[in-house]
């Protein structure tokens, strides 16, 4: 992972720069909050899945795919803020829970106006291939949030129904980033399909092993 880190540094510098572009507003909440949870770092995954991608299958970085990145992150983020008020979480990232600093209906709205600025940068892409699906992808991140708050408590929770909300709260975000990435450099869909798939099951491995250590 470093390895590769390494190689996409200066696209992930790209990456970081529109983060903190997109992230501004007049409204003083919006920056504060958004920022203390991006900056506090993170693995950065999903946006290294998506340059990756792109990579892999013959692209040289740029301004699509660095939007494309950026906007993967933002819908992570706004995931997380969301997540937090569900799950009322004390900690992310080894830091107080932004819902714990600003109130949970300041998380709401900033995850809201996150997901905004995501579509915002996918549009700017124009490439409709992309907005559909990260669009797919965030309807699918929703339901697999409302299926996580119905599990809420549910020790006997079935497997099936447990890789049901992980297919849908984080392998489907690993997915589309990695099918998108692909779009930016090639038309041929077995590939972008191909991408997709190994994203999907990253995305499932990662987050049953972050279940398995928490």
């Amino acid at each position: 992972m470093d390895r590769l880190v390494s190689m996409l540094s200066g696209d992930l510098a790209e990456v970081e720069r529109l983060l903190a572009e997109r992230a501004a507003s007049p409204v003083a909440t919006i920056p504060d909050l958004s920022s203390y949870l991006i900056s506090a770092g993170g693995k950065r995954l999903r946006p290294v899945l998506t340059l990756a991608a792109a990579r892999a299958v013959g692209g040289r970085g740029g301004e699509p795919v660095w939007k494309l990145a950026a906007a993967v992150e933002f819908i992570h983020t706004a995931t997380l803020l969301h997540d937090d008020v569900v799950d009322d979480s004390d900690l992310r990232r080894g830091k107080a829970a932004a819902k714990n600093v600003w109130g949970a209906s300041a998380s709401i709205l900033v995850g809201d106006f996150l997901f905004a600025r995501a579509f915002t940068l996918m549009t700017e892409t124009r490439d409709l291939r992309i907005l559909d699906i990260l669009s797919r992808a965030s309807c699918i991140i929703a339901e697999g949030e409302v299926r996580q708050l119905a599990a809420l408590g549910k020790v006997d929770l079935a497997i099936p129904e447990y890789m049901a909300i992980v297919e849908a709260k984080t392998a489907a975000l690993f997915e589309a980033a990695a099918r998108a990435g692909a779009c930016t450099a090639t038309n041929d869909v077995a590939i972008s399909d191909a991408m997709g798939e190994y994203g999907r099951r990253l995305g499932r491995a990662f987050q049953i092993v972050d279940d398995l250590l928490d």
